[in-house]
């Protein structure tokens, strides 16, 4: 701060140089010095090393101390000729008014000899310096102090604190910082406190080499509520859960997978290929979403709709589902699955509708009970063991029972999972054949009474010219045959929907009930027609196969 600057005094104190308050370093004139000599301290002269100062008559009148003029290396003149040096002239540069040329004089009186007039400082207007006495020895270089055999001037010097002069005005007191210095001052002592504290806190602190921060914190979980919309995915998922169950069944050598939902009483619908190992003798445990178990009893089957519907022994309270109207399905609908794929329970996927009326093979192709069915497609994730669980609406009402899932192939010993192409028998199909197996034990087969040409690659599905291993191209008195179609026609349409295959027609018979009536419009000898269809049911055979 420069209230703390060094003096010039200190700085050069030990040169004896004289202080600071001094502005002209000490070589000014005598008055002037005498003007501004306010200072403390008494000014210390400036000595100039002996043989380098001018001669007495060539010397300043400002050169430091008020000038005794130059003492000549002896003192010349003779004894009985003094020159006589008036108080007027001790400020001079010389011996009343000439030099006294060198080698001449007598003896040096000395320092305190009568010659040099009084050392208190008064003013003696007669006394006389002769010029009879040796020189004094020159001072020595940056000399501290007078030393032996020098006096100070006569009559002194007239500024305050200096011989002969008044005493030293006392020294001003010494003031303080000021107020703004404080602050600032305060300011930077806070600052760097805190600057200080905060690194020792992160010293305490900071994490190791290891990566552990005992201080780091994520916080506590925020609050919320579980209560869902009932129309979200979280709110049908809720209400549905409780009526889907897990079945476990085991046939002999083999065992199966799979999933159902309870309906009206006390009944389970599931897909006929997850239970066909428990006829005649296996058994079958169900488990409902509370994690309870009972056995449970086929009531009927139908491969061909690949639908079935079983008994618990118990059913523990859980609640029955809500059956809705596929007929009320359109593409693009969001869809919700449940079931147990790879025997994980309750599990719950989401998705849309993706196409209606899609053939599909519902069994095994292989088997004599392979079956097709214009199922409900979708992308919500379906999986082995999905398998005759309920898809739902929005609404929890279920539209479709999965079934069957389209693979890119199956592993060895295994099957694939899902790609997002997902398929569900219609539930107004599902409906009437669980309700004819709780009633009958069986369910009727939709027919129209034709037999399909497998060869033919054109658009539409053409009926069969030639009878093959004893069937007739069209039933005669059939259902086709009351409509008026004939063998070779080509069916191009069944209500407004163009066939791209013989499969497709199968699928749509199936799905339609007995009596139902279809508008399937055809083609003969190059001309379109329509014809109205009743829906019939084929007799009962033992082991029925797909039409």
């Amino acid at each position: 701060m420069t209230d703390d600057a060094r003096t010039s005094h200190e700085a050069n104190d030990a040169e004896g140089r004289t202080p600071s308050d001094f502005t002209d370093g000490g070589h000014g004139t005598p008055e002037s010095r005498r003007a501004d000599s306010s200072g403390p301290e008494f000014s210390r002269p400036e000595f100039l090393p002996a043989g380098e100062g001018p001669l007495p008559a060539e010397r300043p009148r400002d050169d430091g101390w008020s000038q005794l003029g130059a003492p000549p290396a002896r003192w010349g003149g003779r004894q009985d000729q003094p020159e006589l040096i008036s108080h007027d002239d001790r400020y001079g540069g010389g011996y009343g008014g000439r030099d006294v040329p060198p080698g001449e004089g007598g003896q040096d009186p000395g320092p305190t000899g009568e010659h040099w007039g009084d050392p208190s400082g008064r003013p003696r207007h007669d006394t006389a310096v002769f010029a009879s006495q040796p020189a004094p020895p020159p001072p020595p270089a940056q000399a501290f102090g007078m030393g032996p055999g020098w006096a100070p001037p006569p009559g002194g010097l007239a500024g305050p604190g200096t011989f002969g002069g008044p005493p030293p005005a006392p020294a001003p007191p010494r003031r303080g910082p000021r107020t703004p210095t404080l602050v600032i001052l305060a300011l930077v002592i806070a600052l760097l406190a805190s600057g200080l504290g905060s690194v020792g806190t992160y010293l305490l602190t900071k994490p190791s080499g290891t990566g552990r921060d005992p201080s780091f914190s994520l916080g506590g979980a925020p609050t919320g509520s579980n209560v869902r919309p009932p129309d979200s995915v979280a709110g049908v998922a809720s209400k549905v859960l409780p009526s889907v169950v897990s079945l476990a069944v085991e046939g002999g050598a083999s065992s199966s997978t799979g999933s159902g939902f309870l309906i009206k009483g006390g009944y389970v619908v599931t897909n006929n290929h997850v239970v066909a190992n428990a006829e005649p003798s296996g058994q079958i445990q169900i488990q409902f979403n509370n994690r309870k178990s009972t056995s449970a009893t086929v009531v009927g089957t139908d491969p061909e709709s690949d639908l079935a519907v079983v008994k618990p022994a118990e059913t523990f309270g859980a609640p029955e589902i809500t059956l809705g109207n596929s007929d009320n399905v359109v593409v693009g609908d969001p869809v919700i699955a449940i079931g147990s794929p790879l025997g994980l329970t309750g599990t719950v996927t989401s998705g849309i509708v993706s196409s209606l009326n899609r053939p599909v093979q519902a069994g095994e192709e292989n088997s004599s009970e392979a079956t097709w069915l214009s199922a409900v497609q979708t992308d919500a994730a379906i999986n082995p063991g999905n398998s005759g669980g309920p898809l739902v609406n929005v609404n929890g009402e279920v539209i479709g029972v999965n079934s069957a899932i389209a693979t890119l192939g199956r592993s060895v010993g295994g099957q694939s999972g899902s790609i997002g192409l997902g398929f569900a028998i219609p539930v107004n199909h599902a409906r009437r054949v669980a309700q004819e197996l709780i009633t009958t034990g069986k369910a009727k087969k939709s027919r129209i009474g034709v037999a399909i040409d497998p060869t033919y690659q054109g658009v539409g599905v053409r009926i069969a010219t030639e009878s093959r291993q004893g069937t007739q191209p069209v039933e005669p008195n059939g259902p086709a045959a009351q409509a008026g179609l004939k063998p070779g026609d080509v069916i191009l349409e069944v209500e407004g929907v163009v066939l791209q295959d013989g499969n497709e027609l199968i699928a749509m018979i199936r799905n339609r009930a007995p009596g139902e009536k279809l508008s399937i419009k055809y083609q003969r000898g190059g001309q379109e027609n329509t014809a109205m269809v009743t829906v019939g049911a084929a007799p009962d055979l033992p082991s029925p196969k797909p039409s």
